[in-house]
């Protein structure tokens, strides 16, 4: 075989691997990804499936039951509330009227959490900028 078509062939070849490579990548990397729901959402669901649950932390509803951290959190943007047990590690930012996202299952009326699934979500720098501007000052 010429030279010159053995090095065309390979590079074709190579070029091919490359792009189903990143392609099964892309198709991984969305297929994997679980959209965020909140309280309201999960609650209308009723099911069995896995969620990423998203929702603020409801001032005084945050207590330890031993390894357990049980608290409550609401729509955002509404007042739908739905009870979280979760387990795991704690991030330092976590407290009551943070938004938070969690993993895990309905199980008769409580969102029961993954293990070390607790994510709290920075609060934007922007959001006190808002504020200041809607006080008029």
């Amino acid at each position: 075989m010429d030279p010159a078509r053995k090095r065309q062939l390979r590079l074709v070849t190579l070029l091919t691997v490359a792009l189903l490579l990143a392609g099964a990548l892309v198709y991984t990397s969305f297929s994997a990804a679980t959209e965020q729901r909140t309280p309201s959402q999960v609650l209308a669901a009723g099911d069995d499936q896995t969620y990423d649950l998203g929702g603020t932390v409801v001032a005084g509803s945050v207590r330890r039951e031993g390894d357990v951290l049980a608290f409550e959190l609401r729509d955002p943007d509404g007042t739908a509330k739905l009870p979280v047990r979760y387990t795991g590690v704690v991030p330092d930012p976590f407290r009551e009227g943070r938004e938070v996202i969690v993993t895990g299952k309905l199980q008769d009326g409580t969102f029961v959490a993954e293990k070390d699934s607790l994510v709290t979500k920075c609060p934007s720098k922007f959001e006190s900028d808002r504020e200041t501007a809607g006080s008029g000052g």
